[in-house]
């Protein structure tokens, strides 16, 4: 019989997965799954269903490691069969990419990701620390410390930076801005200085990194303190990219993402003035948000005095848009509020 009921575990008596039911076995690759993906499968089932594979649940939480191993076993035969896994599997994969992002999207995926194509050095960086990074790069030139960076998470990107002496930093947020894309010969170059093992593809795409919007974002979750000696460092080498850096990094129109109780720690430890002049270049939508977050008198005590400056430069309302957001990261960098919006929700 299919739904036969378990042998309970007590019995000693499942070497084998024949005594148990499909849905028992579905049973237990759920309970592996985790809450989170396990719940998402749940959404997807009829009621009948949902009664049934919980029971199942429930009948197979105790059976032994071995019969978790052999369920485990047969799924992946069973997937390995429906998907060729190491029998095509890259034909596969680009095509589910191709048909989930596009091909131009898939493309700089696939550059990343695929054996011949990724450089195995960076992937590996990824499971580092920050420290070990910054040891292991520190003396290359500043364009080799770009080029690894460009490719690590934001977060532990800013960390390594940080980790770099102080007279390379600038030099190396330079490098990384100025990034547009890697062709493959530089990849197997960066790989050589890494002394690891790379195998050439000529059929390599060009990889998208780098670029002012990816320096802005490494920024942003660096302290305000480390921000400014690196911008003040940059500026020297080339002024016109520190400002077209900063004006990429958290700006007022960000406060958008931010919740109302957060926005309220803000408000409450900025200037009244400033904040009325800093709304003259927010967009509805921002205005109304702002405004929502205060109390009827504070918000309307807001809305008199901007009316009542009248018309005003654009320089004086960025000023103080940025006077805004210079107190947002310091309330940030100690803690006491979340810039959602300000590199990955956290800095």
């Amino acid at each position: 019989m299919a739904d036969a009921l378990p042998v309970p575990p007590s019995e000693q008596e499942l070497p084998t997965t024949r005594l148990l039911s499909g849905t028992q076995k579905c049973a237990i690759l759920m309970l592996l799954l985790g809450e989170d993906e396990a719940s998402e499968i749940l959404k997807n089932l009829s009621p009948r269903e949902v009664q049934q594979l919980g029971s199942a649940m429930y009948s197979v939480a105790e059976v032994d490691q071995e019969t978790v191993n052999l369920v485990l076993d047969e799924f992946l035969s069973i997937i390995k069969a429906q998907t060729s896994i190491g029998l095509g599997a890259d034909t596969y994969i680009r095509r589910m990419l191709i048909k989930a992002l596009g091909e131009d999207k898939a493309g700089s995926v696939l550059t990343r990701i695929t054996p011949s194509s990724s450089a195995h050095g960076i992937e590996i960086l990824q499971w580092m620390d920050a420290r070990s990074i910054a040891e292991m790069i520190e003396s290359e030139h500043p364009q080799i410390i770009g080029l690894i960076i460009a490719h690590l998470d934001y977060a532990v990107a800013a960390d390594v930076l940080v980790l770099l002496p102080d007279d390379k930093q600038a030099e190396v947020l330079h490098r990384i801005a100025t990034l547009d894309s890697v062709q493959p010969e530089a990849i197997e170059q960066l790989e050589k200085v890494m002394q690891l093992q790379f195998q050439a593809n000529t059929s390599l795409r060009a990889s998208k990194i780098g670029g002012v919007k990816a320096a802005a974002k490494i920024m942003n979750f660096t302290q305000s303190a480390t921000e400014s000696r690196i911008m003040r460092n940059l500026v020297k080498i080339n002024k016109d990219l520190m400002t077209d850096i900063q004006e990429n990094m958290f700006v007022f129109e960000n406060l958008t993402a931010v919740d109302d109780k957060n926005l309220g720690v803000l408000m409450r430890n900025i200037e009244p003035e400033d904040l009325a002049i800093a709304l003259k270049g927010a967009d509805e939508r921002l205005r109304d948000k702002i405004l929502g977050c205060m109390s009827a008198r504070a918000a309307a005590s807001i809305i008199d005095e901007m009316e009542a400056k009248g018309p005003m430069r654009v320089t004086e309302v960025q000023e103080a848009q940025k006077r805004i957001i210079a107190v947002a990261r310091k309330l940030s960098d100690a803690g006491t509020m979340v810039l959602a919006g300000r590199g990955d929700d956290y800095v």
